[in-house]
């Protein structure tokens, strides 16, 4: 008779497998499958921004030219000496909210010789003639023809400043 109560003999023990699919092992394959997808997938064509449209050189009367101050998605532009300077590159500083911001859309001629930003500085008459800058004295010459050679270091000239009614206002006017 044999003893049922005992446990078979030790040949009869088969030894447990472990099993590759565990939960820890399917996380680690995951991951490493997220991974190469990251790595091989096509990069996003790069696109690059939309070109600033071409500007041209006109000719601007000061009502022409008052747009031109930054508000409402608008340029920048400012006049010295007649020739009208495309600041927006600037526009912290001559745009809305700027130090400058009075010269955005004007004559900054007598402002800048002046070192003044006041409102008495800038042409109130649009209409009216250009100013001469007749009664400026040497140094304030000086101090705006310094300003120039800035701006013409670091802005684009996009065109000139003339009076409401000059032949050269009639003249641009013509060929609009």
């Amino acid at each position: 008779m044999t003893d049922t109560s005992s446990p078979p003999p030790a040949a009869e023990v088969l030894p447990r497998s472990a099993s590759p699919v565990t939960p820890i092992n399917l996380v680690l394959l995951s991951l490493l499958v997220f991974l190469v997808y990251l790595r091989l997938k096509p990069a996003k064509q790069q696109t690059l921004p939309k070109p600033p449209p071409p500007t041209v050189f006109r000719t601007f009367t000061p009502p022409e030219l008052f747009p031109y101050n930054g508000l409402n998605g608008m340029p920048v532009y400012l006049s010295v000496r007649g020739r009208v300077f495309d600041v927006t590159a600037g526009r912290n500083f001559y745009g809305p909210g700027g130090p400058y911001a009075n010269f955005a859309g004007r004559d900054a001629s007598r402002g800048l010789a002046c070192g003044s930003f006041d409102e008495d500085m800038l042409t109130k008459d649009l209409d009216g003639p250009l100013d001469t800058l007749s009664d400026l004295g040497d140094d304030q010459l000086e101090a705006m023809r310094g300003w120039e050679e800035r701006f013409m270091e670091k802005y684009l000239v996009v065109g000139k400043l003339v009076a409401v009614g000059s032949e050269e206002a009639k003249a641009a006017a013509a060929q609009k």
